[in-house]
């Protein structure tokens, strides 16, 4: 499961993805839309500032806006950044790897070779899970007609 953080995260940026390229966007109006404290959301998008997936302008009329295209953002890189590791298991991740305790050979153990592959599929999922990918699926499930 994703963390709060996470998710306020993701909704507060398919928002900014939602809005016109390098238009600055006030917390507030963000917080208020995304149902997002003000405080928690100041403390998100700091992070992702620092991480160079937004920027920030100054002013009466400053506010946040994406500093990627909504096609460069994807959901792995998200998910590392408030989440840490993708992976189940600690022997299978890449940027966090650890050596499980119990663990006589890694090479021949089946419980990481299956997780490994796990992990794998997770990340591909996830790097195709871009903010324009987002945003184009709720603008058609938006259009779907509900049956009587």
């Amino acid at each position: 499961m994703i963390s709060k953080k996470a998710k306020y995260a993701i909704n507060a940026l398919v928002y900014l993805a939602k809005q016109p390229q390098n238009e600055p966007i006030q917390i507030s109006v963000i917080s208020s839309s995304e149902n997002i404290s003000r405080k928690f959301l100041e403390s998100i998008l700091l992070v992702l500032r620092n991480a160079g997936i937004v920027n920030s302008k100054k002013g009466k009329i400053g506010g946040y806006y994406l500093s990627l295209s909504p096609e460069e953002i994807n959901m792995a890189e998200i998910m590392r950044i408030f989440d840490g590791p993708i992976a189940l298991l600690p022997c299978v991740t890449h940027k966090y790897y650890q050596k499980c305790n119990e663990c006589k050979d890694e090479a021949k153990c089946g419980i990481r070779d299956i997780f490994s592959d796990i992990r794998r599929e997770t990340v591909r999922m996830l790097k195709d899970a871009t903010l324009a990918e987002i945003v184009k699926r709720a603008e058609s499930l938006d259009h779907t007609e509900i049956p009587d």
